[in-house]
C-alpha cells in the first residue's frame, strides 16, 4: 500500500543551513519573534502562473515558450484557497445518429485532443507510440459491448468505475457526444484475428524500458554540468550591494555548502513557509548580495544545481519530525492525491502502482515513474528533449497545462509542500544532482 505516513529513520539533528554566515540571524529566529507576512512571488514572468485579460475579453495564459496559453480557469488547481470541486459527474442522452468509424479513428489518435492512443494500444501502424495504463483495445469490438455502455464508459467513465482514472470526455467537454459516437463506432472495428505484430516497440507490452543515459554526473555527457560550473563565477562575483556569496560562504559552493541540500525541502521560520533552495534563493540573493535571483531563471537552477552538487552521495535527510515539515507533509501528500484540471488527474494516477494506477506503465512513449522509488533527488535535471535544465518545479507546471488546469507559480507553497511529499520517498536515498533524462 503507497505510505501515507512519516517514513522511519528521520528526526535526525541537522547543523548549518544555507541561510548561514550573513543570514545567521535569520535562520536562527523562531516563527514567534517575526511578524506574518504574505509571500510574495519571485519567478520569472513565464512561472508566475499570470493569466492575463486581453482587449477583447479573452483571457490569455503566459506561460513558457511553446506551451498552451489557454485559460483552463474553470478547472480546479492545486491552490489550497480555490473553492472548486473536481469535474462534476455528467451524463448526456445516446445521440440518435450513428458514429463515423474512420471519424472515430481519427480523433483517437488526435495529439490535441487526446490521444487515446496515450493509455490504449488499438490496430495500425501508424499507432504508435502507445500506452498500457488502460487496456489493450486491439479487440474491443469482439466484445460486442453495447454502444450504450461504450457510449457512457467514454462519456464519464466513473458512472461504472467511481475510482477510474480515463478522463471524463464528454462530462469534461473534450468530446462532443457526436463524436464520441464516432470512437464507438471505430472501437467496433476493432474486432477479429489480430495481424502478426511487425514492431516490438509499437505494443507498449513488448517495448523495451529505457536504458537511461550512462553517468550522470560525466560533464561530457550532461550538459547541466558544464552549466553548473558557471555558478562558481557568480558565487564570486560581487552584487549591487557590494557582497558576493562567498563573502559568507568562503570556499565556493562545493566546499561551502556540503550536506545543505539533503535537508530541502523543508519549513523556514522567517519565511513561515517550506521551501525549496530555489525558493530560498530568491530572498537570499536579494537580501545579502542584492542580486535577483528568481525562481526559473537561469542564475536560480545554475546556483541550485552547484549548491546540491556538494552534497552528491549523501544521503536525504528530511526533517520530518518537524511539526510545521510534518504538517506540510500532510497537505502536500493530499495535493498528490487530488485530482485536477479538464483531465480530472491526481499526480497519484500516474505514479503509483494501485489500484491499476500508471506508475511502471507506458503513456505513450513515457514510461511513468514511481513515487516509492524517489522522484527528486536527481533534481534539477537536463532534459534531453527540451535541452535544458528543469527544477522539480517547472516539471509540475509542465504536468498541469496537458491536464487542462492552470498553473500554480514555480514557488508557490502548494508546490513546495507536494515537492517535500514528493522527497520523502527519497528519505535516506543519495543524492545525485544534476540529473539527465528525457
Amino acid at each position: 500500500m503507497l505510505r501515507g505516513r512519516v517514513l522511519t529513520g528521520i528526526g535526525l539533528v541537522l547543523g548549518g543551513a544555507l541561510v548561514s554566515g550573513c543570514a545567521q540571524r535569520e535562520s536562527q529566529a523562531s516563527g514567534a519573534d517575526l511578524p506574518s507576512a504574505p509571500w510574495v512571488s519571485r519567478t520569472i514572468p513565464e512561472a508566475a502562473g499570470t493569466i492575463a485579460v486581453q482587449p477583447d475579453g479573452a483571457r490569455r495564459a503566459l506561460r513558457y515558450s511553446g506551451w498552451t496559453a489557454e485559460d483552463f480557469g474553470r478547472f480546479r488547481t492545486y491552490a489550497y484557497t480555490e473553492t472548486k470541486s473536481m469535474v462534476p459527474l455528467g451524463t448526456t442522452p445516446l445521440p440518435t445518429v450513428a458514429g463515423n468509424a474512420q471519424n472515430g479513428r481519427r480523433l483517437f489518435l488526435d495529439r490535441n485532443r487526446g490521444p487515446c492512443t496515450g493509455c490504449h494500444l488499438v490496430r495500425g501502424e501508424d499507432v504508435w507510440p502507445a500506452g498500457n495504463v488502460g487496456p489493450d483495445l486491439s479487440s474491443y469490438g469482439d466484445r460486442d459491448a453495447p454502444p450504450e455502455y461504450t457510449f457512457k464508459l467514454i462519456y464519464d467513465s466513473r458512472h461504472i468505475f467511481p475510482e477510474s482514472v480515463m478522463p471524463p470526455w464528454g462530462a469534461a467537454g473534450i468530446f462532443t457526444a457526436p463524436e464520441i459516437m464516432d470512437l464507438v463506432a471505430f472501437l467496433a472495428t476493432q474486432k477479429g484475428p489480430l495481424p502478426a505484430e511487425k514492431d516490438l516497440e509499437r505494443d507498449p507490452g513488448t517495448r523495451g524500458k529505457p536504458a537511461g543515459f550512462g553517468d550522470n554526473l560525466d560533464p561530457t555527457n550532461n550538459p547541466a554540468v558544464v552549466r553548473a560550473e558557471s555558478a562558481d563565477d557568480l558565487w564570486a562575483e560581487k552584487g549591487p550591494s557590494g557582497k558576493a556569496c562567498v563573502d559568507c560562504h568562503a570556499g565556493g559552493p562545493l566546499a561551502s555548502m556540503k550536506g545543505v541540500a539533503t535537508r530541502y525541502p523543508r519549513y523556514v521560520p522567517a519565511h513561515r513557509r517550506v521551501m525549496s533552495i530555489e525558493d530560498l534563493l530568491t530572498v537570499h540573493g536579494p537580501a545579502t548580495t542584492g542580486r535577483p535571483l528568481l525562481e526559473e531563471s537561469a542564475d536560480n537552477l545554475e546556483l541550485t544545481v552547484r549548491i546540491k552538487m556538494a552534497s552528491n552521495g549523501m544521503p536525504v535527510r528530511l526533517d520530518l519530525d518537524l511539526p510545521e515539515n510534518r504538517a506540510a507533509f500532510e497537505r502536500g501528500r493530499a495535493s498528490f492525491f487530488k485530482r485536477v484540471g479538464q483531465r480530472n488527474h491526481a499526480c497519484a494516477d500516474c505514479h503509483t502502482v494501485e489500484s491499476g494506477r500508471g506508475a511502471g506503465k507506458f503513456l505513450g512513449g513515457r514510461l511513468l515513474a514511481d513515487v516509492e522509488q524517489g522522484l527528486t533527488r536527481h533534481f534539477p535535471t537536463w532534459r534531453t528533449s527540451q535541452a535544458d535544465v528543469w527544477d522539480m518545479r517547472k516539471r509540475m507546471q509542465w504536468c498541469m497545462t496537458p491536464l487542462g488546469a492552470n498553473m500554480l507559480a514555480a514557488d508557490s507553497v502548494e508546490y513546495a509542500e507536494l515537492e517535500l511529499y514528493l522527497a520523502s520517498f527519497d528519505q535516506g536515498k543519495p543524492i545525485s544532482v544534476p540529473g539527465i533524462r528525457h
